[in-house]
């Protein structure tokens, strides 16, 4: 068995006009913030690395630069080749409400094109941020406005290039970070593969995945016939397993990113429901129908398979065979469960 595993670094770039929020989305995604406490960040001076590791294997070389003029000049001439090679992601954020609108597309052009240039097969994700500062009435109107000027200016990235509309007082924050961060792990149909075998196993209603730090979502699977009223479930969720982690931390002393809990359960007349930790860098969401011996199984046979998801490889690892968990042996560890 080969113990060194390899590291998946995927490199990506976080853009857009000084004061678009580009910072404070990240201090609220990676750095435990909330909302109200992100006024007292500073400007980002040039470029500020992280490298955030996520989902065992998959590290985030974070590139956060700054949007003053100056230092964009400096990206598309000087640093060109430096700032925009080996791309996997470039996220860029519009400030909804700004004043020099065409000014910062045409920054946009310019950046688009050194992409273009450098990283052709790089996605691109646009975030219009701040929405919470439009009237809800004006906001579906002003959106599309602005995507038609983005995507026109988007050049070979326009047909496959994604738009969210975000703040950092709601659930649109997570929601978009949770597709940025599905795209960019490169084994997530063989996770969901494997969720839908144990959905299966233990006649779960809906299961959801997340990642410990962040508390985004991996991925879900779904297999009520019911449809369920609340669409952003999944992203309030993560905010709620956010402002728990920071209730715990302000109590106990421990740091925001340190600071998880070991299972929380929720029992009531039509449904039960729990998160519990799958993996040393996920938790598990599960719903079920309401009957003890069924919550029970569902319990055993998860911690039946933690070795199973434990194993997967983010870097290389090739996909389970059919009508398998993760290997015989763990299969029936489930069936006999």
């Amino acid at each position: 068995m080969n113990a060194v595993k390899r590291q998946k670094n995927r490199k990506v770039l976080l853009m857009g006009k000084s004061g678009a929020g580009k910072s404070s989305m990240r201090a609220v995604v990676f750095s435990n913030y909330v909302a109200k406490d992100v006024r007292r960040l500073g400007a980002t001076i040039d470029v500020e690395h992280s490298n955030i590791k996520f989902m065992g294997n998959l590290m985030l070389n974070l590139w956060d630069c700054g949007g003053q003029d100056g230092f964009v000049e400096n990206y598309l001439t000087h640093q060109r080749t430096h700032v925009f090679s080996s791309v996997a992601v470039l996220i860029f954020v519009f400030d909804i409400e700004s004043r020099e609108f065409m000014a910062d597309i045409q920054n946009y052009y310019n950046i688009i094109q050194a992409l273009e240039e450098c990283s052709p097969t790089a996605k691109i994700f646009c975030l219009i941020h701040k929405m919470d500062l439009v009237q809800a009435r004006l906001r579906i109107q002003l959106l599309d406005e602005r995507v038609e000027l983005i995507k026109a200016q988007s050049r070979g990235f326009a047909e496959t290039m994604e738009f969210y509309a975000t703040s950092i007082w709601d659930q649109s924050l997570y929601k978009a970070w949770t597709q940025i961060i599905y795209y960019l792990i490169p084994n997530a149909h063989t996770i969901e593969e494997m969720l839908k075998q144990l959905a299966e196993v233990i006649d779960a209603r809906e299961l959801i995945l997340y990642e410990r730090t962040t508390c985004l979502m991996v991925t879900k699977v779904t297999r009520s016939e019911k449809e369920n009223p609340y669409h952003d479930r999944f992203e309030r969720i993560s905010s709620i397993l956010k402002t728990h982690k920071q209730s715990m931390a302000k109590h106990t002393g421990i740091p925001a990113g340190s600071a998880n809990f070991a299972e929380l359960q929720i029992k009531a007349a039509g449904f039960m429901f729990f998160i519990t930790r799958l993996t040393e860098n996920t938790n598990l969401a599960v719903c079920i129908p309401p009957a003890e011996h069924i919550f029970n199984t569902a319990r055993l046979n998860i911690e039946l398979s933690k070795a199973s998801f434990a194993s997967l490889d983010v870097a290389s690892r090739k996909r389970p065979v059919e009508g398998s968990v993760a290997g015989s042996s763990s299969t029936g560890d489930l069936d006999r469960a």
